[in-house]
């Protein structure tokens, strides 16, 4: 169907990285990176430059999301998913709700519900629907998902807590740009892929006092095996001192840093304003096509980081990817993989130019509309 098509060049976007995988580093980080030269890669974890690294993510985040002095925020190796685990392992006393909505937020659910020791209850929505997460009596810890990065739900409230329940709150794909009080939440948690536009492999938790307290009251539970790798003792022992417990990766960890200090000059108000922006342009533009319409129903849920667009069935949408891909024109806006369904999933992450964003948007209703 769109074999022969070419893309006017006053439509190609100046960067073809609109994916909600991978986020889209900038060319200049991995030159600065690399300006570094003998004195950063191949330094030990232990050492001061590295130590500064990850002393600056923290303070770097804590301006950021004006995290409460009396907070904590721990790194290490592993990424979110790394956390679901530890989390069921080491936060959970009793038991576990998991409000869910989508592939990742089950995820998270199956994980807990592998602990023996613990209960693990999920409160779900058929995917493409919003959820609101509210404080469920039994339980110890509530678990939800800022944005649902298979389905492009984000949430839209959360709720109070208890002195003796945990909110945890997995930021993964929208931490950074969804808004979000973090000292409204326990433990605000996610891998840097996404907004902050680092690399897999490394978690950042931003924990409470009740959130440590209860890490620190569960880690001396001897009836409980939790692997020395996911204690979360040696977790905040470690990120006190500026460091992460094995070795990181020290371009994940350099890109991040470059993530913060660029989005600090903005703010995170204004980060916010931006990707509202983007996402009414990209929801609009589904909103005016009749080829088009929006995925998430009730706009209260729709992601302001993720955008997942329906495409009439009669439209090949995988060929006009591929054909785009192979042009080098536009990556990664295929929509999740399990989901099955004639879809754009569209990236709409803070180094995503709202101005690359409507020639993505026109170009794909010109290749559209040269075949109806």
């Amino acid at each position: 169907m769109f074999e022969n098509y070419n893309a006017p060049s006053d439509l190609i976007p100046s960067d073809p990285r609109f994916g909600c995988g991978p986020s889209l580093i900038p060319v200049q980080f991995v030159k600065d990176l690399a300006d570094t030269g003998v004195h950063l890669l191949g330094t030990s974890h232990r050492k001061q430059p590295v130590k500064d690294l990850v002393k600056g993510i923290q303070e770097g985040l804590r301006t950021y999301f004006n995290v409460p002095s009396d907070y904590t925020i721990a790194v290490g190796n592993g990424g979110a998913t790394f956390l679901f685990d530890m989390i069921a392992l080491g936060i959970v006393e009793k038991k576990a709700t998991h409000f869910t909505c989508g592939e990742f937020s089950q995820k998270w659910f199956k994980s807990s519900k592998l602990v023996p020791w613990i209960e693990a209850e999920e409160v779900s929505v058929e995917y493409g629907k919003g959820i609101t997460p509210e404080l469920i009596s039994g339980s110890d810890l509530i678990a939800c998902t800022l944005n649902e990065t298979s389905t492009g739900v984000q949430l839209d409230q959360i709720p109070g807590m208890d002195e003796n329940t945990i909110l945890a709150v997995d930021a993964t794909s929208g931490g950074g740009q969804c808004p979000m009080d973090v000292s409204k939440t326990d433990m605000y948690f996610f891998s840097p892929q996404k907004v902050f536009a680092s690399e897999g492999g490394l978690f950042v938790c931003i924990m409470s006092p009740k959130a440590r307290e209860r890490a620190l009251k569960l880690n001396d539970d001897k009836s409980r095996y939790i692997p020395g790798i996911m204690n979360w003792k040696t977790c905040l022992d470690n990120s006190d001192k500026n460091q992460t417990y094995n070795t990181p990766a020290i371009s994940t960890l350099y890109f991040l840093n470059e993530q913060i200090k660029l989005m600090n000059k903005e703010g995170y108000e204004a980060v916010q304003e931006e990707a509202q922006k983007k996402a009414d342009l990209v929801y609009g533009w589904a909103e005016e096509k009749p080829y088009l319409s929006c995925f998430i129903e009730e706009p209260k849920y729709r992601s302001v980081s993720v955008a997942t667009i329906n495409v009439d069935e009669k439209i090949d949408v995988n060929g006009l990817l591929k054909k785009l891909g192979s042009d080098k024109i536009v990556y990664g806006i295929d929509s999740y993989r399990k989901l099955g369904k004639n879809q754009f999933r569209i990236g709409l992450f803070h180094n995503i130019k709202l101005d690359d964003l409507n020639k993505l948007t026109r170009l794909l209703s010109n290749a559209i509309e040269s075949v109806l």
